[in-house]
């Protein structure tokens, strides 16, 4: 179980193959000096209900990884990600889709 770590006031679990898809997003739009919201589900242990952030590059972000190697990656995901982080309602945890198997033709590449 991965932490992500807000502004020093805020750590918040996510399973490690989550937070390196998260992170990749995530960093993809500070990059690029955006600033945007990110919704989580909570976990029951917590209340059970939604939590909200708004991210922009001059606000400090850790990640904490449980494990030592970095999850396998699913381009798909990141591209869905991704989609949601430029939606109004901001950065969202999608399903994972299927992965495609690598030479796939991606749709959304043309």
């Amino acid at each position: 179980m991965g932490k992500l770590f807000y502004d020093s006031t805020l750590t918040v679990d996510f399973d490690d193959r989550v937070l390196a898809h998260l992170q990749i997003v995530i960093g993809a739009k500070l990059r690029r000096g955006e600033s945007f919201y990110f919704s989580w589900k909570d976990d029951p242990a917590v209340g059970d209900g939604r939590s909200t952030i708004w991210l922009a590059p001059n606000i400090p972000l850790h990640y904490k990884y449980f494990g030592s190697r970095l999850p396998a990656l699913n381009r798909d995901w990141i591209l869905a990600l991704s989609a949601s982080s430029n939606s109004a309602s901001g950065l969202q945890i999608v399903p994972e889709p299927q992965q495609r198997p690598a030479g796939a033709a991606v749709d959304d590449e043309s």
